[in-house]
């Protein structure tokens, strides 16, 4: 297999991430067995703190970038962006990704879990190979410097590249960002009561909200 996404990959990730979920928690069909019934009641308030921890490192890595550049079909490869978390890892949005489907997964039964987050794994290194061929082939050398001071997925605690004097916008960050938090509203609801409307709801809200901004967005562009 490719290490690299094809192009229909790309474009259409967002709709292959969101079969993931929707196979991924098909599986109580065949194991109905919940994580948290399999393992402890633990798992759900550990999964709240991934999809927490996923949202926030989202939204910081945002705040560097234009939400559009976020949420596009198309590649970009304009400038080459070491601020925020991109001082501590080349691809913060990709292990949010990961981590809301690690956290998520605490509430989808013991099967659900594994293919939910290895899937996204998967998925998301195939995208980050594309993304990196293409930035590489337009920035040159210094995205090749940067690739071998930051690591590509797992943080460095420290900075590993100086700041590029970015100033960060929170405000379209956190706007570009309502779905991310909303899969951090629905596992704190379901944490709470363990009833699964009360995960999916906020999720699905989070997704319309976010739908309706993007549509807003582009008609005032």
């Amino acid at each position: 297999m490719s290490a690299a996404a094809t192009e229909f990959e790309f474009k259409n990730r967002f709709w292959i991430i969101g079969a993931l979920f929707w196979l991924a928690f098909s599986l109580y069909a065949i194991d109905p067995v919940p994580m948290a019934e399999a393992v402890g009641a633990w798992v759900l308030p550990l999964g709240a703190a991934l999809t927490f921890a996923a949202a926030g490192l989202r939204t910081w890595a945002a705040a560097y970038l234009d939400s559009e550049v976020v949420h596009d079909r198309a590649l970009h490869s304009d400038a080459l962006v070491a601020d925020g978390p991109y001082r501590h890892l080349r691809n913060p949005l990709y292990l949010g990704t990961i981590l809301i489907a690690a956290g998520l997964g605490m509430a989808a039964s013991r099967s659900g879990f594994w293919v939910l987050t290895a899937g996204m794994i998967v998925i998301t290194v195939r995208l980050m190979g594309r993304e990196e061929a293409h930035i590489a082939a337009a920035q040159g050398a210094g995205y090749r410097e940067f690739c071998r001071l930051a690591p590509r997925i797992v943080p460095s605690l420290r900075p590993r590249v100086p700041a590029g004097g970015l100033k960060a916008r929170w405000g379209q960050a956190f706007a570009g960002e309502i779905f991310s938090w909303s899969f951090f509203v629905g596992m704190l609801a379901f944490c709470a009561t363990e009833r699964p409307n009360d995960l999916w709801i906020p999720i699905a809200a989070g997704l319309l909200i976010q739908g309706l901004w993007g549509l807003a967005k582009k008609k005032t562009t």
